[in-house]
């Protein structure tokens, strides 16, 4: 079983990379999370790694966070929700925000992934609201609501931006100016510049 990876990135791409050590390169399904944290090709880096062993696949899902690991683990032992599904509620949203859409029966953020429909957020949130007491969630940005944000954070994944990728742009456009937060227009002008 193989449950941890330290060795050269060789190659990268959203949803997927290559950790070559002592000379084997490792296929391994990443988040997108993830994939931003990674190092540039060629760097050295270290992944969290769940192995899942079929008859006719081995697979590897590799994660920065230990934490990000341990909650894929969790969400895999739900009913209906497979590696793949785990991977895209991961990339779709932070682990913090799935846990706390979890604990806070949030089922609206859950259904927002793809994938996810309205049966599985309430059976999401009924096997595991009271199984991720062991997780810290960090409170949300108290500058990051509105209708302008939730425009904006609409607006930006409507053109192919992810989501987390998304609130991190706009999160910085407002604690670099936080009159921003009210406004549409200069809001989605800041989080372009730092988006692309």
């Amino acid at each position: 079983m193989i449950a941890h990876l330290r060795g050269t990135l060789i190659h990268k791409q959203p949803g997927h990379a290559i950790l070559e050590a002592a000379g084997v390169g490792y296929d391994v399904t990443i988040t997108i999370p993830t994939y931003t944290a990674l190092p540039a090709v060629g760097a050295q880096a270290s992944l969290h790694i769940h192995t899942q062993v079929r008859e006719d696949l081995i697979a590897l899902f590799g994660f920065l966070e230990r934490d990000e690991k341990r909650l894929f683990e969790r969400l895999i032992n739900v009913t209906g929700v497979g590696p793949k599904l785990a991977i895209t509620l991961l990339s779709g949203l932070s682990a913090e925000r799935v846990v706390t859409a979890i604990r806070g029966q949030d089922h609206a953020s859950l259904t927002r992934i793809p994938g996810v429909g309205k049966k599985l957020a309430e059976r999401l949130v009924l096997e595991l609201k009271d199984k991720l007491d062991d997780f810290a969630t960090a409170p949300a940005p108290s500058a990051l609501h509105g209708a302008a944000v939730e425009d904006v954070l609409s607006a930006l994944t409507n053109l192919g931006y992810q989501r987390p990728a998304a609130e991190k742009a706009i999160q910085h456009a407002v604690e670099k100016e936080a009159a921003l937060a009210a406004d549409f227009d200069g809001l989605f002008r800041a989080a372009l510049k730092v988006i692309r």
